[in-house]
């Protein structure tokens, strides 16, 4: 039988549930307060016995070491014994913990060793430095999303703002709806105006009134017919300001290797053709070397017949090859016009003049080498001959311009005379003055011991001065200058003839 329940306010008896045992509260707090003091009283002991003096704030850490003595005393709950030797339960206060009170001894341990040093100053404490934090963004945060919010909406109100103010300046109603102005379409488009006889579309029904055809169909005044515009091709004007990229100039090892190179290319595609049957095979090639391996018995039984053919072969081969290399040759009119294009490059990159300045001209073959090699590099200027000195002016490409003055400076040997062969001599006594020919009236030569060129003027020039090369002869000063007047270069007569070797 269970036992029945105790009524309320009867004595518990020892046979009654531990559970709804009261416990006794003051023994426990009175014993507690008894620890509190013994601790407090060994603490004040340990401190009399040492001989370093203390600091007043010594003391701190001994009364609070013995206030959180006694407050964690406080929070245990001490039953008394139970019966049947049932040791007393122990109940904690709620929301306490011992993690708390574990903390506040050690540290109140360690402040107390520390005061304790005998090496310790108070006054010679560090100041605590501030812990320094690094600068970092962080993009995927609540406010950078924010902003970049706020930044939209603004730059959508300053769009807003600023079509307002031009709809306002251009009388335009606000509402967007009704702010765009759409034309009424027209009757008839412009486009088929001319084919329409009256301004409207209503007449197409009609087809009289649809001027599509002439007077028939195949009329050329109608306006459709079969014919198809296609507008004069013409290069565009970034191609024309394009300067053309010079061929790269190989080697003779690099050109054997692309020639290699394209006939095996060549070889290989033939191949191919053989084997589809696109081509037929080509035939073998006899020379005198593989006669008998190739024809085999019928060199045996007529090698007369053999060899004829054999040397026909070789005669056909070659034939074929001299026909090629004539054919990859240029014409003398497409080497003429390469020139010629290539002076003309030359010369639109930029125009260039020198002027040279010679003793004398009277061996007729310095003559021909200063006229012959102007024409050549397609140069425009003149030579002005003079009894004392003779001025050479040449206009060109800065290429040529740089061979003739070699040529001028340089190759040319100018002491040089000879005797006038009869054609020469009887071309000279009928169109040269005497002061020109390379003898004198005696029959001797002249003297060229001294006969040298000089470079008087060189520079760029916007347009040519003369439209051809010519050769003048003049027998005075006043003649040169007039003459080089007309094109406006009588200042460098005066130039020359200032200018020495030296």
């Amino acid at each position: 039988m269970p036992e029945k329940r105790p009524r309320q306010g009867s004595m518990a008896t020892a046979n009654s549930d531990p559970k709804r045992l009261k416990p006794d509260l003051s023994a426990t707090l009175a014993a507690a307060k008894a620890k509190a003091e013994a601790m407090k009283a060994a603490m004040a002991a340990k401190r009399s016995s040492t001989t370093t003096p203390h600091v007043a704030s010594a003391r701190e850490p001994s009364q609070s070491s013995a206030s959180a003595a006694l407050s964690s005393a406080e929070r245990y709950v001490f039953a008394p014994a139970l019966p049947n030797g049932i040791p007393p339960r122990t109940t904690m206060v709620p929301n306490q913990s011992y993690a708390s009170a574990a903390k506040d001894k050690a540290r109140n341990e360690q402040k107390a060793e520390v005061v304790n040093n005998p090496y310790y100053d108070p006054k010679a404490q560090t100041k605590v430095r501030k812990k320094k934090v690094g600068f970092s963004i962080d993009e995927d945060t609540q406010q950078a999303s924010m902003s970049s919010k706020l930044r939209q909406e603004t730059r959508l109100d300053d769009i807003k703002s600023k079509l307002h103010g031009l709809a306002k300046q251009k009388g335009l109603d606000e509402n967007s709806e009704r702010g765009f102005l759409v034309p009424e379409p027209p009757d008839v488009e412009w486009w088929d105006e001319a084919l329409l006889e009256e301004p409207t579309y209503d007449c197409i029904d009609d087809p009289r009134n649809v001027k599509l055809y002439g007077d028939t169909e195949n009329d050329e005044n109608s306006f459709i017919t079969s014919l198809i515009l296609r507008p004069a091709s013409m290069m565009a004007p970034q191609d024309l300001l394009r300067i053309p990229l010079k061929p790269m100039y190989l080697t003779a090892k690099e050109q054997a290797k692309v020639r290699r190179i394209r006939r095996a290319a060549e070889l290989k595609e033939q191949q191919a053709k053989i084997r589809l049957g696109l081509e037929p095979p080509p035939p073998p090639k006899v020379k005198r070397g593989n006669m008998m391996r190739v024809m085999g018995e019928q060199a045996i039984a007529d090698p007369t017949a053999v060899e004829k053919f054999v040397e026909t072969q070789i005669a056909e081969r070659f034939e074929k090859h001299m026909k090629a290399n004539e054919e990859r040759k240029t014409t003398k009119e497409q080497r003429h016009k390469k020139i010629a294009d290539n002076q003309a490059l030359d010369a639109e990159k930029g125009l260039l003049t020198c002027v040279f300045k010679v003793d004398s001209l009277q061996f007729a073959k310095l003559r021909y080498q200063i006229d012959i090699n102007a024409k050549e590099h397609a140069f425009t200027g003149t030579v002005v001959m003079h009894p004392k000195m003779n001025l050479i002016i040449v206009e060109g490409g800065g290429w040529a311009m740089q061979k003739y003055k070699k040529l001028m400076l340089k190759r040319i040997k100018w002491t040089d005379n000879a005797f006038p062969t009869e054609a020469q001599q009887e071309r000279m006594e009928k169109e040269e003055p005497e002061w020109l020919r390379q003898v004198d009236a005696n029959g001797n030569l002249k003297d060229m011991s001294h006969n040298k060129c000089v470079l008087v003027f060189e520079g760029g020039i916007r347009a040519r001065a003369f439209k051809r090369w010519t050769l003048e002869t003049v027998e005075t000063d006043g003649e040169a200058k007039e003459f080089l007047a007309r094109h406006k270069l009588d200042s460098m007569w005066a130039v020359a003839k200032a200018t020495t070797a030296d």
